[in-house]
């Protein structure tokens, strides 16, 4: 893997279920955040500003979002 590939991973609370999304956090230094569908790992990733993905972490952190 070389440093431009994505190195994703899945939250430590994600459920078995298969209802997550994987996150390559690796690419952070570049600007930008890559989110995919974890059913689906050959599908296209939905790329995030590293700063507005870092916002959106800190609001669910925070509750903004209310609980599911």
């Amino acid at each position: 893997m070389t440093a431009t590939e994505p190195a994703w991973f899945k939250s430590s609370y994600s459920s078995n279920g298969g209802n997550c999304v994987e996150v390559a956090g690796n690419l952070v230094a570049s600007g930008v955040v890559p989110v995919r569908d974890s059913k689906d790992p050959s599908g296209p990733p939905l790329v995030f500003r590293a700063d507005a993905w870092s916002a959106f972490v800190s609001a669910v952190r925070n509750g903004d979002f209310g609980t599911v």
